[in-house]
């Protein structure tokens, strides 16, 4: 009886009328879509990943970042596979959906959906601090800064998909040369031994506080797979821009750290700040305009992250809603954008009030930190069911086309999962951070409760759901 009650779903069937009001544009080709991966992520190398020279010395930050290297590598080649093999706007949702039915595509959605509202939320605070370092404003006009981004970029957001991959293009390699230009001013000043000195202030226990914050260098670039129903040719492009994006953005992760605590001021005044790259800048040309332009650039790598994660999380709760999973009002597209305008707007609201909830709470840690673990709790556990996903795939649907498959088959899958579950048991070991991880285990409690008693009977058969229907031969 209890298995009854807790496991039983039932589900309504589409109509046409239902689907037109939710249909997307194909615009998406290989290029959109690395820039999609890449700008979702390149905001890492920004802001964020300093947090961890703080939590463990810049020796500890290097070995996290080699092993979570080693972890998305496992990751977006097994995530390359099933995105060409299902190629849904689902992404992990539908993954789960199709290898552990609607449960276990239920909660890998929730988890994501965290990950995706939680870090633009992160981003947002970097960008005010830039904003503020640039303007001369304080801390309390942060939130502000905030509010104009988030009103900004969600109405660029619903304007088009055209104007966003094309944007998200764009400021993806605006990004890139802003990041190459502060590689080329620190350089001259580099000397490891001065400035990075103690590596290990912390001992081994620094190493496993650094793996939240070295996975901040590719948190997101999983979402590729949430623009398939956006793609020309999803089946072989999202392969594609899974893997140069990657290859980019491990470039950018080590010139990045390596330089960014090897130079003045140094990795102590660099692990403290909303805006380590400025500290680079000022320190090799002085506080001068220079420096507040070269801020501006700076604050183009977040911009281009907040953006594209924006398209992400709009995307993600679009097709959760479709299938009914999220409230079904929430998956309409605007009449003439073929947007998910509403999607975008409920994100946006729910990541500004997660900021400015915890920037209005009593805590002496800085707020982008907390909600970097917070975004990073759903990142892990999205990342666990993705990878148990594949395995179970690979076990129970042979005979499913892969026009792709990754070379480290289920082993690279299995090294990931691992991985991502050891970060997973990191953030509750942090007593710093720890209460902004309790409280992103209330929102998936609480997200668990709606769809056990409530959701689970007002599901519907969006494609996700009939393909995975059809696979697993349920009734």
């Amino acid at each position: 009886m209890v298995r009854s009650i807790v496991v039983k779903t039932s589900y309504k069937a589409a109509s046409a009328e239902f689907l037109e009001e939710r249909g997307l544009k194909r615009h998406a080709g290989v290029w959109q879509l690395w820039a999609l991966g890449v700008g979702a992520v390149i905001s890492g190398d920004f802001f964020g990943w300093n947090f961890g020279l703080a939590a463990g010395g810049f020796g500890g930050m290097i070995l996290a970042l080699v092993v979570v290297t080693l972890m998305y590598v496992g990751l977006c080649l097994s995530i390359a596979e099933m995105a060409a093999a299902l190629p849904h706007t689902g992404g992990a949702y539908s993954f789960a959906r199709s290898a552990m039915g609607p449960w276990g595509g239920y909660v890998t959605g929730l988890a994501e959906n965290m990950e995706y509202i939680l870090t633009p939320a992160v981003i947002v605070v970097g960008i005010g601090g830039y904003l503020g370092a640039i303007f001369g404003t304080g801390k309390e006009y942060e939130p502000l800064w905030w509010l104009i981004c988030y009103a900004l970029f969600v109405a660029l957001n619903v304007w088009g998909v055209e104007l966003s991959f094309r944007f998200s293009l764009v400021i993806t390699v605006a990004a890139l040369v802003a990041l190459v230009t502060y590689w080329v001013s620190v350089a001259p000043q580099f000397d490891l031994a001065r400035y990075a000195a103690p590596y290990f202030p912390k001992g081994v226990a620094g190493f496993w506080a650094c793996l939240p914050f070295a996975l901040w260098f590719y948190l997101a670039i999983e979402q590729l797979p949430l623009a398939a129903e956006e793609s020309h040719d999803p089946v072989a492009d999202i392969p594609r821009g899974l893997s140069w994006g990657l290859a980019t953005l491990v470039v950018c992760a080590f010139l990045t750290l390596t330089l960014g605590a090897g130079s003045a001021p140094g990795a102590s005044a660099v692990a403290v700040s909303n805006e380590p790259l400025f500290l680079g800048f000022v320190a090799a040309y002085g506080n001068s305009a220079s420096s507040k332009l070269l801020a501006v650039v700076a604050c183009v790598g977040l911009i281009a992250s907040f953006h594209t994660i924006l398209f992400a999380y709009g995307r993600q709760i679009y097709s959760l809603s479709r299938a009914g999973y999220f409230p079904v009002w929430l998956s309409k597209t605007h009449p003439v954008r073929k947007t998910p305008h509403r999607a975008l707007v409920a994100g946006a609201a729910l990541g500004f009030a997660a900021a400015l909830a915890i920037h209005y709470a009593p805590h002496d840690s800085p707020v982008g930190a907390i909600l970097l673990n917070m975004a990073v709790f759903g990142a892990v556990i999205a990342y666990v069911l993705q990878m148990a996903s594949y395995v179970l795939l690979r076990w129970r649907m042979q005979s499913l086309e892969r026009p792709y498959r990754s070379p480290l088959g289920v082993f690279g899958a299995v090294v990931s999962g691992l991985i991502a579950l050891t970060t997973l048991g990191t953030l509750f070991a942090n007593a710093e951070y720890v209460k902004g991880v309790y409280g992103a285990v209330v929102w998936f409690a609480v997200g668990l409760a709606w769809f056990a008693f409530y959701a689970r009977h007002q599901l519907i058969l969006s494609p996700e759901e009939e393909f995975a229907r059809a696979r697993r031969g349920e009734q």
